[in-house]
């Protein structure tokens, strides 16, 4: 449902990936449980050490002691997944199997229904252009040629909403913020970053991640519950 009554002028599009593309934390749980079973083969001190949970854990007490790579939860992971194995006693070049193995796995996700047909209806008529905090890869996804630009926190040094990753995108696409329509699912990250930003805002409130959304931040230009409505709204 359009949250503003005036017609919308976006002449592109950023969307957010994980949450407003696909559920993510089945995702992350799946690929966790996979790391695991690697490490009870190959580093069973590690795992004996650290199950899926206790590897999540440290994974964020690895944030909180790094914060120089809290743009890059690639590296985050890797660094956590040493540091077990290191703590553990067993070989901390196991790091890299296993990251490669939480990767491969990371990026096995199951779409919401609705957005294959609102990405290509959206792709028609929009450059689209990724933007994540995360370490989704479209091409292992099958998304890619949908978009014209993926644009990571890794690339730019800062995660959302740091209002650089939006000035990445606009400058990028040879826009003005103002003719970018930002779509997310994270009321921070996503929607308050992007009007800061001077982009507008789309925000993708599905029952099944927000059931409980609460009032939209002021300025929103939409708030729907599927990126077909949105579609039906943008692409008519």
């Amino acid at each position: 449902m359009p949250h503003g009554a005036e017609p919308h002028l976006a002449k592109a599009l950023t969307l957010d990936l994980d949450d407003t593309l696909w559920p993510v934390w089945p995702t992350i749980e799946r690929a966790e449980r996979r790391v695991h079973a690697f490490l009870a083969e190959h580093a069973p001190r590690a795992a004996a050490k650290y199950d899926p949970v206790g590897l999540r854990k440290l994974r964020f007490e690895v944030e909180r002691m790094r914060p120089d790579l809290a743009h890059d939860l690639s590296g985050l992971r890797r660094e956590s997944l040493r540091y077990a194995l290191v703590d553990a006693g067993e070989d901390g070049a196991l790091a890299e199997v296993a990251f490669e193995i939480f990767l491969e796995e990371r990026n096995r996700v199951e779409l919401f229904a609705d957005v294959l047909p609102a990405l290509e209806r959206l792709a028609a008529r929009y450059p689209l252009v990724a933007l994540t905090n995360g370490n989704a890869d479209l091409v292992r996804i099958g998304l890619d040629h949908l978009f014209v630009e993926k644009i990571s926190a890794r690339d730019v040094g800062a995660p959302k909403p740091d209002p650089r990753m939006f000035e990445v995108a606009c400058a990028r696409l040879g826009l003005r913020p103002a003719e970018v329509l930002h779509v997310g699912d994270d009321v921070e990250r996503d929607v308050r970053a992007a009007l800061s930003a001077g982009l507008e805002a789309a925000w993708v409130v599905r029952p099944e991640i927000h059931p409980e959304p609460g009032p939209p931040p002021e300025g929103t230009r939409y708030v729907v519950r599927e990126l077909l409505e949105l579609a039906a709204a943008l692409a008519p």
